[in-house]
């Protein structure tokens, strides 16, 4: 490829095509995987608001708090420039040790009851195990990354979502959007959390969810779900950007688009950042209309699809993927099926149990925790 374009039009490429995956990736998330209404209180904010019928308030949010998360984090940039390398030499040594107390207050903030929390501590433990277990096999990262997070959290909710006999219900014509306070501190939180997350080795926009809920206030996720959606589209869209960020600020990327950009800008300096901030600025904003134009079009026509034929159409495309890739690389196809149904088993636990998934994150987490307590 850099044969017939150049460095800098692969970055500017990868880095458009990063942003835009970070907010339009909500819509498949919303509309599949959709449970039935009786786990209401337990559901995704996105999910909750299409089985309200305002699955197109739900996409207006996402595309408000990833257009307006990144732009408190290009705001906030003289600030990481200033304060984040020097923290960064102090905190290194530490980092593992950090992350262990994160998890431990994560667990212990979303969980009521030592039943809960016991569940949670086992799947991220043992989700944990997976994760190191994997990626220290003669697997790729790539493969063994995708075999695990399609059976954890794509194809084990789908599968959950068929069992129950969900649908997504008709949608509001109307949209009543409200840009109150809970939305303006969600904009905020998820700027500034997606930061964090970008900083933060292992951590997943899960976490930073959480972490934009704890710096917006806190509260019920239940009582705040516009809030809470608008700071998770925000976390991924402003992670995918600091992440990039990353590699000025201390030498190290963030996520397989940075690792790739890092590898092929030989002299990544203020140019180059300033170039990359613009570029990302330009597609969440185009995004933006792809994001509305699309969703609107998928709610026109979702009640004419066969939801359960889709869902496991779905399910047969993530398995054929995980198998296909596995096969051109070469790798033991038996050994990628007992990762990938491992996977699955273990991703729909929460499900039965009533605990958040995002405990499942422990798939990179803990080999992050275990690298940074034992190299550093």
């Amino acid at each position: 490829m850099l044969n017939h374009f150049s460095p800098e039009f692969i970055a500017v490429f990868l880095i458009s095509m990063s942003i835009s995956h970070s907010m339009i990736d909500f819509i498949p998330s919303m509309f599949l995987g959709v449970p039935e209404e009786g786990t209401v209180l337990s559901v995704l904010p996105g999910h909750y608001l299409m089985l309200q019928g305002r699955g197109r308030e739900a996409i207006r949010l996402v595309t408000i708090g990833g257009f307006g998360s990144l732009l408190v984090t290009v705001i906030l940039l003289p600030i990481f420039v200033i304060f984040l390398p020097p923290i960064y030499v102090i905190i290194k040594p530490y980092i593992g040790l950090i992350l262990t107390i994160i998890i431990v207050y994560m667990i212990l903030r979303l969980n009521t009851g030592i039943n809960k929390i016991l569940w949670s501590s086992v799947l991220f433990i043992f989700s944990g195990i997976i994760g190191w277990v994997t990626l220290n096999s003669t697997l790729s990262p790539n493969v063994s990354l995708l075999t695990i997070f399609t059976g954890l959290f794509g194809v084990s909710t789908l599968i959950y979502s068929l069992s129950q006999n969900s649908y997504v219900p008709s949608q509001n014509i109307g949209i009543n959007l409200k840009f109150d306070n809970k939305i303006i501190r969600g904009i905020l939180a998820g700027g500034i959390a997606g930061s964090i997350l970008g900083f933060l080795p292992g951590m997943g926009p899960a976490q930073g969810t959480i972490l934009a809920q704890e710096i917006s206030g806190g509260g019920d996720i239940g009582n705040n779900r516009e809030g809470f959606l608008t700071a998770m589209s925000g976390v991924n869209v402003s992670d995918a950007l600091f992440s990039l960020v990353a590699i000025y600020l201390i030498g190290n990327p963030r996520s397989g688009i940075a690792v790739f950009v890092d590898k092929i800008i030989q002299n990544f300096d203020v140019h180059y950042l300033v170039l990359f901030i613009f570029v990302s600025i330009t597609a969440v904003s185009l995004s933006i209309f792809f994001c509305i134009k699309l969703g609107d079009l998928l709610i026109n026509y979702i009640n004419t699809i066969n939801y359960s034929k889709l869902s496991k159409s779905v399910i047969i495309f993530m398995t054929f993927l995980v198998l296909f890739f596995a096969l051109i690389e070469g790798y033991n196809i038996f050994y990628v099926i007992l990762v990938y149904l491992t996977s699955i088993s273990l991703g729909l636990i929460p499900h039965y149990v009533g605990v958040n998934k995002s405990n499942l994150m422990g798939v990179l987490v803990v080999p992050a925790i275990i690298i940074y307590t034992t190299v550093m």
